[in-house]
């Protein structure tokens, strides 16, 4: 397994986004796998080290990154020690991130014979589900799409920590975090964005719009987003399988830091259903 981890990939007007890439280079024709995390996440976070392997293993090349504007930097990408930088993400800039994302891999396995690159399946956990419905809607490159725990509706959630009006005049509003203890700003800018962007950003529109095939994964114990949401966007798809998972929280019974070198049963299941259903 060639693994390369912390590739820098420098983009328009833009923070930096890095990359890990696990790749078995003596495999011929292998799909790319694009991994997008979630809310307060980020690429090293927990299990997903040993979630890429797995997959990688059977047969498939797979790449995980942080966005932009996670709050994560080049020499630090593990947790959040640029917050100025995480009140200024939105989602059309993770969804143009992973469309930068989408792009360096094509051109970066282009010639390499071990990979196909007219084969890329999108994988997204929490908000970053979200993002890659959105993104597999509007790019044909995706052949398929994997959502893990996934919101349905960004609307619901633009405005979700006090009022609307309190957030304009004072600019931003604060979220603690509960393991890093961070208080973490969200920039009024954050609702601009979406409003601006609404018809882009519609999720139920996007999923009526996709034709590739999808899994829908969702854990039927997670309190953060639930699984109500799974069977919405299993619903308005055209072409969807979707699978709950039993006793499984929001990251599927794994935490940060993981220190294990198994993952739990939970998201040895998950991990089993997306090789399934990618193969």
């Amino acid at each position: 397994m060639h693994i390369e981890k912390n590739i820098v990939l420098q983009h328009d007007n833009q923070k930096p986004i890095v990359i890990d890439t696990f790749c078995n280079l003596k495999l011929q024709n292998q799909p790319i796998v694009i991994f997008c995390h979630g809310y307060k996440g980020f690429k090293d976070w927990g299990a997903w080290d040993i979630m890429a392997k797995s997959i990688a293993d059977a047969g498939f090349c797979f790449v995980k990154f942080n966005f932009s504007h996670n709050g994560g930097t080049v020499e630090s990408p593990i947790d959040f020690p640029d917050l100025e930088a995480f009140g200024n993400n939105n989602y059309t800039k993770e969804l143009d991130d992973l469309g930068d994302v989408i792009d360096w891999t094509t051109k970066s396995f282009y010639s390499n014979g071990a990979v196909n690159t007219s084969k890329i399946y999108l994988i997204g956990h929490s908000r970053g589900g979200g993002i890659a419905i959105l993104k597999t809607a509007e790019d044909s490159r995706v052949k398929k799409l994997v959502t893990l725990a996934s919101v349905c509706d960004f609307e619901k959630r633009t405005a979700t920590i006090g009022n609307l009006d309190q957030w304009k005049k004072d600019g931003v509003k604060y979220v603690t975090n509960g393991r890093t203890k961070q208080q973490m700003p969200h920039y009024y800018q954050f609702y601009e964005d979406f409003v601006e962007n609404k018809e882009r950003l519609n999720i139920k529109s996007a999923c009526k719009a996709i034709k590739v095939p999808q899994l829908i994964i969702h854990g039927d114990a997670d309190t953060s987003i639930h699984v109500e949401e799974a069977k919405n966007i299993h619903q308005w798809a055209t072409n969807s399988q979707l699978k709950i998972i039993k006793n499984a929280n929001h990251v599927f019974n794994v935490k940060h830091p993981w220190v294990e070198t198994y993952i739990s049963k939970q998201l040895a299941e998950v991990v089993s259903e997306i090789i399934n259903f990618i193969k």
